[in-house]
Parts: structure tokens; C-alpha cells; sequence
């Protein structure tokens, strides 16, 4: 018997602050690959990630150079505010390609896009994309102070993923004391991940993550072929063999029919486990034909007893790209969620403007989310 979902288990609505944090032209060090100073996030800052630590908002966002060969190395910063709003930026990035035994995967496309929990044990994850300029990696970190970061490579290193196209990773967390907390779903931390397709993996400690498969014997199985292909359902024969198990796919006519790409750690709600993903399409013109390409945040939602089967899905966005001001940049027409905590008893949502810039939007936390 199909679940009856009540019509209000989204997280909102949101109501747009603007923008919060611009480029930092002003911030260099000295980078230990290049052995040069780099104003390392002149160009852009953009995607970030956020905690709340000891009544503040910790903001951890990507910040593009004007040196690197793919519209400039990627690092990661970190910025403080009292109020969620007004952002002290550090000056210098605390994730970044260093000499050391990363340098092959991050080099020089850098390090890119982070996802950041909190752990049971007080101390950070962070999950970010290293791009060496031709494959993107799902990369874990582990801090104690949001500040000194230590590496623990890719996040599939166990698995046979390991060399496999991956990024954005959102894991699952439970509000605990006011904050956001990682939290297990039977036994297992899990993860949301994936671009185009959304997966799943899970862990036993937010380090080390194998990502969830099914046994697709010897039947066929359809994915998707965002460039159209045939259909753009594209069937595959497995003969015998494990695939992923894919979670959410891109659906035709909507504002994700071009991909789909998990956004901040989900979150466990009363209604079940809650993911903000972010929406990609083709927008029209008036004459109908094929315009840019369009990014929006929407909402999904999974079973709580069984976090990987989706129960629930938004049909349209619930931040849109109609402001002006902030929808040109490095890539045009980009609102990229990937920043939730909760503050204050309110949802501070943060995301990416055109590739360019980070804003903020808020909503009002209800007592079952």
C-alpha cells in the first residue's frame, strides 16, 4: 500500500537576505605547489557549506584564483559571522593542493565544493570534489577546529569507485541542541551523491564510504542520457554483475530534467529524511527553442525506516533565479544550494550566485522539521 505524504513536509519557504559574501581580491598566501603568492579567491567565491560552533556560523566556500588553466585553481576558505550575514573571511584557505600525497588528484584544478557535518564526537567532516583537471574525486577531510584540516583522500578508497567520476556528497544528519549533527540510519552514517543521478553510499565512521549497489542479474536497466541519446532513456545489459542503485533521476519537462545533484547534508525530519538538491534544465525562449542552462534548488524526500526509497519529490523550485542582480557571473543563471544549519531556532540556507557570489535565504523551523 503506497504511503500517504502530508503536503507540507518541505523545509520553508525561504526568503531571500541577498548576497552575503563577494570576491576577496584583498586575501592571498603563499602556495606551496606553485611556491608564488596567489590571491586565491580574487576571481570567485561561491558553493559553500555550513555549522554553527559556538554560536556562530562557520561558512566554508570555494574560492577561485586567476591563475589555474580551468578558470583558476579551486581552494577552500573559511569565514566567521556573529549573525549568519556579515562574514570576517580568513585570509588564508584552509583546504587546498599542497606537496603531499593528494597533489595528483587535486592538481591544478584544486580543491572544490564542500559539504560539512558536524560528528557525534564534537569534531567536522568535510566532503569536497578535488579535480585534477580532467576527473573529479569525492574527497573527505577531518578538522577539530573548522581551521587545521587533515586529508583522508578519496571517500570510496575501499570500494571499487575509488577512480569513478564522483561529487557532492550530503550526509545525513539529525538536529541535536539547536545544531545540525551527523546521525546513523541502521547502524550505517549515509551519504546522498552523485551528479546527474543521485546515489547513496554509507559508512561506519563518515570516512571511509561504499556506495550502495543492487544486483542487476542479467535484466536490463535503463539510465539516463541528459544529451538526449534515445529517448534520453538509454538501456544497458548487465550480465550477472553489481551496478550502483540510483535514488533520484532527472525528470522530463522539469526544472531537474536535465540533472540532479544532492545539496546540503540531508536532514532527518518527522516526515522522513529531507535532501535540498539542486535542479538542472534547458530553459526556452520565447520562439521555443533551446536557451541556457538553468539551476534551482528543490526538495526531496525519503523514507525514514528506509532512507533509499524516495516517498516524496517537489514539482518546481523553491529558490528561483529571478533576481537580476545576481543572475549573471562565471557561469550565468546558477543557484546552487549546498550550505543548511539551523540558527537562532531558523533554517539559514546558503548557496551560490552564478558561480560568482554566495547568498543567503531563510525560513522558520517548524516543530516537525
Amino acid at each position: 500500500m503506497q504511503r500517504e505524504v502530508r503536503h507540507d513536509w518541505q523545509i520553508g519557504p525561504f526568503a531571500r537576505c541577498g548576497e552575503v559574501l563577494a570576491q576577496q581580491p584583498e586575501v592571498s598566501f603563499t602556495c606551496p605547489v606553485l611556491g608564488t603568492s596567489v590571491a586565491w579567491a580574487a576571481k570567485d567565491v561561491f558553493n559553500p557549506a555550513a555549522v554553527v560552533r559556538d554560536g556562530k556560523v562557520y561558512l566554508l566556500f570555494r574560492g577561485e584564483d586567476s591563475v589555474g588553466p580551468y578558470g583558476g585553481t579551486s581552494r577552500i576558505g573559511l569565514a566567521v559571522s556573529d549573525d549568519g550575514i556579515t562574514f570576517q573571511v580568513e585570509p588564508e584557505p584552509v583546504l587546498f593542493p599542497a606537496c603531499d600525497a593528494w597533489q595528483p588528484w587535486e592538481w591544478p584544478g584544486g580543491c572544490e565544493d564542500p559539504r560539512l557535518v558536524e560528528s557525534p564526537d564534537g569534531g567536522y567532516v568535510c566532503l569536497y570534489t578535488a579535480f585534477d583537471g580532467k576527473s573529479s574525486s569525492l574527497f573527505v577531510a577531518t578538522s577539530t577546529d573548522l581551521v587545521h584540516w587533515e586529508k583522508s583522500g578519496p571517500a570510496f578508497a575501499v570500494s571499487p569507485y575509488v577512480r569513478r567520476w564522483s561529487k557532492s556528497g550530503a550526509i545525513v544528519t539529525r538536529a541535536h541542541e539547536g545544531r545540525l549533527v551527523a546521525a546513523k540510519v541502521n547502524d550505517r552514517y549515509l551519504m546522498y551523491w552523485g551528479e546527474g543521478t543521485c546515489f547513496a553510499a554509507t559508512s561506519p565512521d563518515l570516512v571511509r564510504w561504499t556506495p550502495v549497489e543492487f544486483d542487476a542479474g542479467s535484466d536490463r536497466y535503463l539510465s539516463y542520457d541528459a544529451t538526449g541519446g534515445v529517448g534520453p532513456w538509454t538501456v544497458h545489459r548487465v550480465a550477472g554483475q553489481k551496478v550502483l542503485r540510483p535514488l533520484l533521476f532527472p525528470r522530463r519537462g522539469r526544472f531537474d530534467a536535465l540533472l540532479v545533484e544532492p545539496g546540503p547534508p540531508a536532514v532527518i525530519t518527522d516526515f522522513g529524511v529531507l535532501l535540498i538538491y539542486n535542479g538542472a534544465t534547458i530553459a526556452r525562449v520565447e520562439d521555443g527553442s533551446a536557451g541556457e542552462v538553468v539551476y534551482q534548488p528543490g526538495q526531496a524526500l525519503f523514507d525514514g525506516c528506509d532512507p533509499l526509497s524516495p516517498i516524496a519529490r517537489a514539482e518546481v523550485p523553491f529558490l528561483f533565479n529571478d533576481d537580476l542582480e545576481h543572475r549573471d557571473g562565471q557561469v550565468d543563471n546558477v543557484c546552487f544550494a549546498q550550505g543548511l544549519v539551523l540558527y537562532d531556532d531558523s533554517w539559514l540556507l546558503y548557496y551560490g550566485m552564478a558561480d560568482s557570489r554566495i547568498g543567503c535565504a531563510t525560513a522558520p523551523r517548524t516543530s516537525r522539521s
